[in-house]
């Protein structure tokens, strides 16, 4: 018998969402998709929206929803960017310093 290898190629993503720190006042979200099936984008979008709906960045329950969110992405095979308009790894630095 020989053996056999296959490389598997990595799937393409299905889409990309961005999503943007839009500021302290209400809708805090703003979402833009460069790529992606509309349909899939929207059901996406639809969830994402109300597990972030009236949560601010520096809010508790925004990490916990944020990893809900990105665990939603590789499921559907879809690239999501974060924007929250300040640097994280300032904000992480700030955490361990602690």
């Amino acid at each position: 018998m020989s053996e056999q290898t296959t490389e598997t190629s990595p799937i393409p993503p299905k889409g990309h969402l961005k999503i943007i720190y839009a500021g302290p006042t209400a809708p805090h979200w703003e979402f833009r998709s460069d790529f992606g099936e509309k349909s899939l984008l929207e059901i996406f979008l639809n969830r994402t929206e109300a597990r972030l709906l009236l949560l601010p960045p520096h809010d508790p329950q925004f990490q916990r929803n944020r990893e809900r969110i990105n665990r939603d992405a590789e499921r559907q095979n879809l690239l999501v960017e974060w924007d929250l308009q300040y640097d994280e790894e300032d904000e992480e630095d700030k955490d361990t310093e602690e």
